[in-house]
């Protein structure tokens, strides 16, 4: 092999030893500082119900499921009802609150579409976009670097997992107006239907019996080489807490 030949090889090994020697650093780093799990349950927008008498404390509870988790969160949150003295009811006209919840996501996420959800609100999107990669230097230059990050996320991969997992649960929070109060509801929805067609609805003016609040909770757990069947329960006690605090 030529000399020159020979130092240029020696030259690239030694960048690829060294990239894949800080990969694997910074790795370790990850596996050292999220050793333990991190649960964070962020609700989108706050409730606040009037306070009512003890007799008056009467709920209607409809909690549903659309993601494609099996969760255990109903009976919870109806001992937790209970414990704060209410009295829950299957019939809705009986009833001087309402809490409607369904969970529209369990399973892999990123913090940054995690984000998007609760900032998003209630009935938003669930999944961030995609972030755009700037694509720069030569094509000598790219293939190079790719080899070299190819590698280095190889060893990366290898030793730790930066995990996160996420719950998003709409909630629909509706409590009886106190004596005197009319509440007027205006309501614009637009349903698509097929890939061209679309309805728009419009409800103006109409007295109704209920006084809305609509949230969203998100929950999210990071961990290095987090399982899923570890990070469950802490979800649902995230999203129980979440609820149940409203009441």
């Amino acid at each position: 092999m030529p000399k020159h030949a020979f130092f240029r090889f020696t030259l690239w090994l030694t960048l690829i030893s060294f990239s894949v020697a800080l990969t694997a650093c910074g790795a370790t780093q990850t596996l050292v500082k999220k050793r333990d799990l991190d649960v964070q349950t962020k609700m989108s927008k706050s409730v606040f119900l009037e306070p009512v008498a003890p007799e008056k404390r009467i709920i209607f509870l409809d909690v549903r499921n659309t993601s494609d988790k099996t969760l255990d969160i109903t009976s919870r949150i109806q001992a937790y009802l209970k414990s704060r003295g209410y009295t829950l009811t299957d019939n809705p006209e009986e009833a001087n609150f309402m809490l409607l919840a369904n969970v529209l996501k369990v399973g892999k996420s990123d913090l940054r579409s995690s984000g998007q959800a609760s900032d998003a609100g209630f009935g938003g999107a669930v999944i961030g976009a995609a972030v755009a990669k700037e694509k720069t230097g030569s094509t000598s230059s790219a293939v190079v670097g790719g080899v070299i990050g190819a590698t280095a996320a190889i060893v990366a991969d290898a030793m730790v997992d930066d995990t996160f997992f996420s719950m998003v649960t709409d909630i629909q929070v509706r409590e009886r107006p106190l004596a005197g109060e009319v509440i007027q509801q205006k309501e614009s929805t637009r349903l698509e239907q097929g890939t061209s067609t679309s309805i728009n609805q419009q409800i103006s003016g109409a007295k109704v019996a209920w006084k809305t609040y609509l949230t969203r909770v998100v929950s999210t757990a990071n961990k290095a080489n987090l399982k899923f069947e570890e990070t469950l329960p802490e979800l649902e006690n995230g999203l129980v807490k979440a609820i149940s605090g409203i009441f």
